[in-house]
């Protein structure tokens, strides 16, 4: 069983991996960057999406952590 990690250590690190995957995907769109997964090349379009996602998520976990 895993250890229960304090409601703001928990916050903290989601904040850090949401960021985390914005920031990569705003690179990527940056410099146009391919991204290739099992022979798939995955659309431009889907790393804007993710960094909007992304980073709305970091977002709503750091009005969650202020609680």
């Amino acid at each position: 069983m895993l250890p229960r990690l304090p409601h703001k250590t928990f916050f903290t690190v989601v904040i850090g991996i949401f960021t985390a995957i914005a920031i990569l995907h705003g690179l990527r769109v940056f410099y146009q960057w391919p991204a290739v997964i099992g022979g798939y090349e995955v659309p431009m379009w889907l790393s804007y999406v993710a960094v909007a996602v992304a980073a709305y998520l970091a977002y709503q976990a750091s009005q969650i952590a202020k609680h």
